[in-house]
């Protein structure tokens, strides 16, 4: 496994490295960690004492700008191999490399994701660093609509002492959500921890006058029994794959917009991750995993969102 992870020095990104003792991860692997500073630099031939064509004031602006801004990628250099440092601790049989560089982070990240091809981006969720307020909400949800892999949005925990984890999958049938738990499947998760699969669905609301005609009435109930009993039907086979693994697992149906079912359910439930297809490929119920879905999941959940595209 790859994993690709942005780091910028705040409370937010050092949460994100404690987060990944809890998602799951196999014994080895190789992790790149990135820190990048939001500045510009010429080329490495560029020499501003040798520009005839600039009067010495340009020159000398110049030069401040490019010293002040080779400190700055020194410093997220230092950064990016302190980060590397503690995973190395943390996951002593997995390689770990560390790169500074600069520019605009969402897009320096999108970058070397095309280039090294990791299974998994980790990004904090927001946060203001020592490199200019790398990690904001927008960055990280940047990541999460463009990214062409699995992207992690971390919200890590000062844990004491080891305990199961609880992992939420958000559930429709469709092929994102299919995708979702076979990564669920794929990971090493903790001995005693335990899984469910959260279903929404949104019922069909009769006009107040409708309420009150009898063989309408009677409709409503039984389209809702029938997206409840679909919904249940459509997690069979997820629920099968997951006890096959080892998991224990179960799933639970509630009726509301996807967004928010999604997350309160899994707030009320204390779970340590929530698991989402990128998009829904056409569901048949409910229309719950949408890319907005999964987007509100990652930007507004208490817990850390993994956000699953199944590459080709």
């Amino acid at each position: 496994m790859k994993i690709l992870i942005g780091y910028d020095g705040s409370v937010c990104s050092e949460s994100a490295l404690d987060d990944l003792a809890r998602a799951g991860l196999p014994e080895a692997g190789e992790f790149l960690v990135m820190s990048i500073a939001e500045v510009w630099l010429p080329s490495e031939n560029f020499a501003p004492e040798t520009n005839e064509q600039t009067s010495p004031y340009v020159e000398e602006i110049t030069r401040k700008h490019w010293e002040k801004n080779k400190k700055a990628v020194a410093e997220v250099e230092t950064l990016a191999n302190h980060a590397a440092g503690r995973l190395r601790k943390m996951f002593p049989a997995w390689t770990v490399s560390a790169e500074g560089t600069y520019g605009s982070p969402a897009w320096e990240i999108l970058t070397k994701a095309v280039e090294w091809k990791p299974d998994l981006i980790v990004a904090g969720s927001h946060g203001r660093g020592s490199v200019g307020r790398f990690f904001l909400g927008s960055i990280s949800q940047k990541l999460v609509t463009e990214a062409h892999c699995s992207v992690r949005v971390a919200r890590g925990r000062i844990e004491v002492d080891p305990t199961p984890t609880r992992v939420v999958i958000g559930f429709d049938g469709s092929q994102g959500a299919q995708a979702a738990v076979e990564a669920v499947t794929r990971r090493n998760w903790r001995k005693g921890s335990e899984f469910r699969l959260i279903t929404a669905i949104e019922q069909v609301a009769p006009a107040a006058i409708e309420r009150f005609v009898p063989p309408i009435a009677d409709w409503v109930e039984d389209e809702i029994r029938a997206e409840r009993k679909l919904a249940e039907k459509l997690a069979e086979g997820a629920l099968k794959t997951l006890c096959r693994a080892g998991f224990c697992a179960a799933q639970v149906v509630q009726a509301g917009n996807p967004k928010t079912v999604l997350i309160e359910e899994a707030e009320k439930w204390g779970a340590d991750v929530i698991f989402v297809g990128a998009n829904r490929y056409g569901s048949r119920i409910g229309r719950f995993l949408l890319g907005s879905t999964s987007a509100a999941a990652a930007a507004r959940a208490h817990c850390s969102v993994e956000v699953i595209r199944k590459q080709s």
